[in-house]
């Protein structure tokens, strides 16, 4: 039976190594499309980010950013919803990463914003106008995501100790198989933003499946209804999908979409809404 509702991590879900999207993915969600599916991409990625999945496969609407902390409209090129980690949270938050962690360094979004610590070391080219400075100058107002890279660090260590350390006062996941934590308002993940827009399209959970590969998927994939992550996922991931698929070099995604077409069965009709706000 095909969902009411497709969710989608991108970077190792259906972006593979080599940044680019397969024909045969870009032909699966096209065909899903077109068969009445809303698609929606929940990523770790800001929206500026987006512009190239978008040219990839024709898919425009909402898209979850930032690990849920945003909703990006492709269509308009507006951010429609943003829950933002406040001032004074993340400065506790980074104040006591660091003393943990004493080599950590600090990057935050802001809006469309990014602003980093000299030591960061983003590994891409930061955008236009960013703002370099210390912790303190980049946490002086609220963020929709902060991120500590400590290089020393176990990535799987990094994420158990930091959760630990910043308990309830904010979500804590990574996105990337690298030692760097990314820090969200409390109660904010991909599961959360992804169960308000369903709703506010009339779907509910049940009628959701969901792709993905690292621990920023884990609560989507526990939340909807059929989910699935690919071969090369985390452990947090595997464990949190009702099954798997074959890795994103090898196309899982686009396998599992096309045996779903194959079936022919299609749920009950539905009228669609426009996305919450």
């Amino acid at each position: 039976m095909l969902p009411r509702l497709l969710a989608t991590d991108l970077d190792g879900t259906i972006v593979g190594q080599d940044g680019t999207i397969s024909e045969r993915t870009v032909a699966a969600l096209v065909s899903l499309v077109d068969l009445g599916v809303r698609v929606v991409f929940a990523t770790g990625r800001p929206p500026r980010w987006i512009y190239p999945v978008v040219e990839a496969t024709g898919i425009t609407g909402p898209v979850i950013c930032s690990n849920g902390a945003q909703v990006y409209d492709t269509a308009s090129d507006q951010i429609l919803v943003e829950h933002v980690l406040e001032e004074s949270a993340g400065k506790g938050i980074a104040a006591d990463l660091r003393h943990r962690f004493p080599d950590a360094a600090f990057a935050v979004e802001i809006g469309t914003g990014f602003g980093h610590e000299p030591d960061f070391a983003p590994g891409w080219d930061p955008p236009a106008g960013s703002l370099v400075g210390t912790v303190d100058q980049l946490l002086a107002g609220p963020v929709v995501k902060l991120m500590a890279r400590c290089p020393e660090s176990d990535p799987d260590e990094l994420l158990f100790l930091a959760r630990q350390i910043i308990g309830d006062r904010a979500t804590v996941t990574r996105s990337i198989g690298i030692s760097l934590v990314e820090v969200c308002r409390r109660g904010i993940d991909k599961a959360t933003t992804l169960a308000t827009l369903a709703a506010g399209w009339g779907i509910d959970a049940p009628d959701v499946l969901a792709f993905g590969d690292q621990a920023n998927d884990a609560a989507m994939l526990a939340w909807a209804g059929r989910s699935v992550a690919v071969a090369n996922a985390h452990a947090e991931a595997i464990d949190a999908a009702s099954e798997t698929t074959a890795s994103v070099e090898e196309d899982g995604v686009a396998q599992v979409i096309e045996k779903l077409i194959t079936s022919g069965v299609r749920s009950s009709s539905y009228t669609a809404g426009a996305p919450p706000v």
